[in-house]
């Protein structure tokens, strides 16, 4: 059996990669990587790395050589036509003869979301049902960066951004985990499969953790949607950057990511890592 990973140098995929080693012997395991020199711990380890792009379709046959099983980390590159990249990626994985597909997806994968990665995820999704090859969609919660969510309250005490509603927040360990233990059970899951907290969040809760965890009181406050962008846009933030990111506040004021699934904790075999966990961790407190 093989399985190749793409994005392994990546938060993301480096941790299933991780996961993956712990399983199986590191012969078993590839990585498709833009730069391979960034993969050299995983070369001296024993792990297969071959340089992929999602823009070389040759490059990537190449790198899937010999895979059963491939995980696609969803592009992030702002620049291109990211749908197209997917679709060259999947279509070489097909040619490389692998029988399965995984990809990294996000909770609400919807062609009518407010929020626009969830209409690329949409569209990738359907390419992966089309492909004749069996496939499954990691619709992850979000993750990320806390700072870009909370923004700087350690320092202003404060919550200001705008009107949210519930979503799920995961860490990309626990997302990660999850993924190689799909990858090591083949039956474990086919087609979309969310992987999300227990239950949803708000900033509200975070303020109530946050302040729980520094001992001080951290206000949640809302911010009027256009004055929000024009405070980002004042402080050198692009305005389209500023109404993207607004858009994921829209998105989960419509309920689109309120329903959770035990998906991720029956893969993980535990409580994924709550909020207050993740807040712990990068803080430091």
């Amino acid at each position: 059996m093989m399985i190749v990973v793409t994005g392994a140098t990546g938060i993301l995929n480096g941790h299933t990669v991780e996961h993956l080693l712990r399983r199986l012997p590191p012969g078993d395991i590839g990585v498709s990587v833009r730069n391979p020199e960034r993969a050299q711990h995983l070369s001296d380890r024993g792990v297969r790395v071959r340089r992929g792009s999602y823009d070389d379709r040759k490059a990537l046959r190449d790198s899937f050589e010999g895979a059963d099983q491939v995980l696609l980390v969803s592009s992030s590159d702002v620049k291109a036509d990211v749908v197209t990249q997917h679709r060259n990626a999947i279509d070489a994985a097909v040619e490389a003869g692998a029988s399965r597909i995984l990809y990294t997806s996000a909770q609400g994968s919807a062609f009518d979301s407010p929020y626009p990665p969830l209409a690329i995820h949409a569209a990738t999704e359907q390419h992966l049902a089309d492909s004749g090859v069996a496939w499954t969609a990691l619709r992850n919660g979000f993750y990320g960066d806390l700072g870009q969510l909370l923004g700087p309250w350690w320092t202003t005490g404060t919550i200001a951004m705008p009107g949210d509603g519930p979503f799920s927040w995961v860490d990309r360990r626990d997302a990660g985990e999850a993924a190689a233990a799909i990858l090591i059970d083949e039956a474990a899951a086919h087609g979309p499969l969310d992987l999300t907290l227990p239950a949803p969040v708000t900033l509200d809760d975070f303020a109530a953790q946050a302040s729980e965890l520094v001992g001080r009181r951290i206000e949640r406050i809302v911010v009027d949607d256009e004055e929000w962008v024009a405070a980002e846009t004042a402080r050198g933030m692009p305005e389209t950057v500023a109404r993207f990111t607004l858009s994921m506040f829209q998105a989960t004021r419509t309920g689109h990511f309120a329903h959770p699934d035990p998906a991720l904790q029956r893969l993980l075999g535990r409580e994924p890592r709550s909020i207050a966990d993740q807040l712990a961790d990068q803080t430091g407190v």
